[in-house]
């Protein structure tokens, strides 16, 4: 097998498919509806909403610096975290889903052009290469798919 194809079945298993270790990212959005989406544990504190758009971000950030594209081209304004939830409508979070969506199918599109040779290499001025880049948003999802967890069970607590 390809070293490639190994970091591609990695970032499908930290976002879609099953995985042994319980649910991936999409795994757990799954069913989510707005009101537990944009329910906060504490003001200040990120929602479901909020960590859906980052991981979409950051599938879009790895995707543009592997494919050297000039930033500003994500669907919203702004990087990192986007202020989600807060009048947000089904349509709203269903758009974001999509983008996430999106944002992984371009980010898998752009891996599997890489070549075994490629993932070795040190990207263009940074003191890191393509593997580490890659491995670690499907880590990123990975963090993120059980920090959604727990705000889901906060957020309906089970009854005693």
């Amino acid at each position: 097998m390809k070293r490639v194809d190994q970091v591609l079945a990695l970032l499908d298993e930290a976002y879609a498919v099953k995985a042994w270790h319980g649910p991936n990212f999409k795994g757990s959005i799954r069913g989510v509806d707005p009101e537990t989406a944009r329910w906060r544990p504490a003001p200040g504190r990120h929602n479901i909403w909020e960590i859906v758009v980052h991981a979409a971000y950051w599938k879009y950030a790895v995707r543009r610096r592997l494919s050297r594209e000039k930033r500003g081209s994500f669907a919203l304004k702004g990087s990192n975290w986007f202020p989600r939830g807060e009048g947000g409508d089904a349509a709203v979070w269903k758009a974001d889903l999509e983008l996430l969506d999106e944002q992984h199918r371009l980010l898998r599109g752009q891996v599997s052009l890489l070549k075994d040779a490629d993932l070795v290499r040190p990207l263009e001025g940074k003191n890191y290469g393509t593997l580490w880049l890659v491995e670690g948003c499907a880590h990123h999802d990975i963090y993120h798919a059980g920090q959604i967890q727990l705000l889901k069970r906060l957020a309906h607590p089970m009854p005693d």
